[in-house]
């Protein structure tokens, strides 16, 4: 079991170092496409992703047109603010992608425009341009867990044998 989370031209690398943190603890797989706003030995990046990057599980594409060709079949949510349903509507399954676009853009139109029915939203007060995207990244990713009930987590915290 585990969700993907398609990254489509990231420009910040903290954000991403953060995304790659949340993958890495949640047992998603990550998937980066090209171009992106920084190096990948970016010190930002890996400083956001502290000592997880052995935990990760990550793919680069070329472009839009790669990772399609590369992952036919699958089941795809467009994460934007311009989505006429909400995430907590979509019915995750194993094996999902959750797209996110980048920080300035979002995804481009015509990926949306033809795929409106797989667009979700996080809701938001009206004058809010958008959430952080590790932020959103996060509490879709969670969403999706919680569907398909939480997968290969801990279950139970030790936090009660650590304090006795």
């Amino acid at each position: 079991m585990s969700i993907n989370i398609v990254l489509h031209e990231p420009e910040i690398p903290q954000n991403t170092g953060n995304i790659a943190r949340t993958c890495a603890a949640t047992g998603a797989k990550l998937h980066i496409i090209k171009p992106m706003g920084f190096e990948i030995d970016d010190k930002k990046l890996k400083r956001a992703g502290l000592d997880y990057w052995h935990m990760l599980s990550i793919t680069y594409y070329e472009s839009l047109e790669d990772f399609f060709q590369k992952n036919q079949g699958g089941n795809f949510y467009y994460c934007t603010t311009k989505a006429p349903h909400t995430y907590a509507e979509a019915k995750f399954s194993d094996g999902d992608f959750l797209f996110f676009g980048k920080e300035t853009k979002g995804l481009p139109e015509a990926l949306l425009s033809a795929n409106l029915d797989r667009c979700i939203r996080i809701p938001m007060v009206a004058d809010a341009r958008s959430l952080n995207l590790s932020n959103s990244v996060a509490i879709v990713v969670y969403e999706a867990l919680r569907q398909t009930g939480y997968f290969n987590l801990m279950e139970k915290s030790d936090y009660l044998t650590l304090i006795n």
